[in-house]
């Protein structure tokens, strides 16, 4: 089927950041200040960070994946020890465990909310489990009391994947604040963006100096400084580290966004409010399901098709929206799917049952700030306009 020409206005991007001349000025100033690497603005940020999640430690890093690498060597994680991971995520969540010949462990999420399922977790610990990474999908934060009790009952770790989660409130408590470790995403499409970027947040000091050493070749702390008028030349390193510290310019973004991250939230959680209203009322489409006691921060719609109702599959729903100049995401492929997880762990669809029935069911809309009522409107007019050609 050919797009109608009255209906495809023009293509609204899957996702596109809110740039303004606030966030150009803040890296403007950082370019005319010398520091182009880690310095002064990034300590700036982490402060702020810290100030805004309620955290009492804030370290900055380049990317999600090394701010979860560097929690996990943080708690001592071993080869051969084992941590849980929900099936329906990025790659990112499993992949930093092989980085110490760790064992991910993948585990079933619910239906509803597309959340590690708690009782999948509990049947997955045996004596080599040393942490839990849940992921906060889609913004909404996990059963967290629930797996807070596992954790301290079998002695593990809770690292939080929140790179979806900035902000949002688990019983009025913003995420950031409740976990042994709490891992952010300052990605390109995420909800506050530096590029490329991450944060890692713990209440626990050795812990928060450990990743402020590892993320700079496990040199002292302070190493940043040594070019600086005052700075001292001398150094040592103390760990085996890694390449993962923020830059200035990176932090400058950040800085920008910080401050109008909860204008941002509002305008996502408008249009999810909009499409809500919309598509709620018709059987050939299920519309997110958030628990009463968290907010999301939004950072996807996950629209799923009641296929029982419709003629056509996901992938062919999403071939027709892209037709007709929509973009749209899937999150996730489940990582048993991956070659790589083929080829070295013995995993079936099967054995996840509920990651299975939202995966062939499920598509991101688009949901970002700049959206106009327009463009809203587009996607839920073509939408309906699908669902109409194809119903059964």
């Amino acid at each position: 089927m050919q797009p109608q020409e009255s209906t495809a206005i023009h293509y609204i991007q899957f996702h596109q950041a809110h740039i303004t001349d606030d966030e150009i000025k803040e890296v403007i100033d950082s370019l005319r200040s010398g520091w182009l690497t880690m310095g002064p603005k990034t300590v700036k940020f982490e402060e702020a960070f810290a100030n805004y999640v309620k955290s009492p430690y804030a370290v900055a890093v380049n990317s999600c994946t090394a701010a979860m690498h560097l929690a996990l060597k943080a708690i001592g994680l071993s080869a051969g020890d084992e941590v849980i991971v929900p099936a329906l995520t990025f790659i990112a969540t499993s992949e930093v465990v092989s980085y110490f010949n760790a064992q991910p462990v993948l585990v079933d999420v619910e239906r509803d909310t597309h959340n590690m399922d708690v009782a999948a977790v509990e049947r997955a610990i045996t004596g080599k489990t040393r942490a839990i990474i849940p992921v906060h999908y889609g913004g909404q934060p996990c059963d967290l009391d629930e797996l807070h009790e596992l954790g301290k009952r079998y002695n593990l770790h809770i690292i939080e994947d929140a790179a979806h989660a900035l902000p949002s409130y688990y019983k009025g408590k913003i995420i950031g604040s409740l976990g042994d470790l709490t891992c952010f995403s300052f990605y390109a499409t995420k909800t506050l963006t530096t590029g490329e970027g991450g944060m890692v947040c713990t209440a626990n000091p050795e812990w928060a100096e450990a990743v402020k050493v590892l993320r700079l070749h496990g040199i002292t702390r302070d190493a940043w400084k040594r070019y600086a008028k005052g700075g001292s030349w001398f150094y040592e390193v103390v760990e085996s580290g890694f390449k993962y510290n923020m830059t200035d310019v990176q932090a400058g973004l950040g800085v920008a966004q910080l401050r109008k991250v909860d204008w941002m939230l509002a305008r996502r959680a408008e249009i999810a409010r909009t499409y809500t209203q919309a598509f709620c009322s018709r059987e050939e489409l299920l519309v997110p399901y958030i628990k009463p006691d968290r907010q999301t921060a939004w950072h996807l719609y996950p629209l799923k098709l009641n296929l029982e109702t419709l003629k056509i599959d996901r992938n062919q729903f999403i071939e027709q929206l892209i037709d007709y100049g929509i973009g749209i995401g899937v999150h996730f492929i489940p990582l048993y799917y991956h070659p790589y997880f083929q080829k070295n762990f013995d995993y079936h669809p099967r054995d996840f049952i509920n990651s299975e029935w939202i995966y062939q069911r499920v598509v991101s809309l688009p949901i970002y700030p700049d959206m106009t009522e327009a463009d809203t409107s587009q996607v839920i007019n073509i939408i309906f306009d699908i669902i109409q050609k194809h119903k059964r």
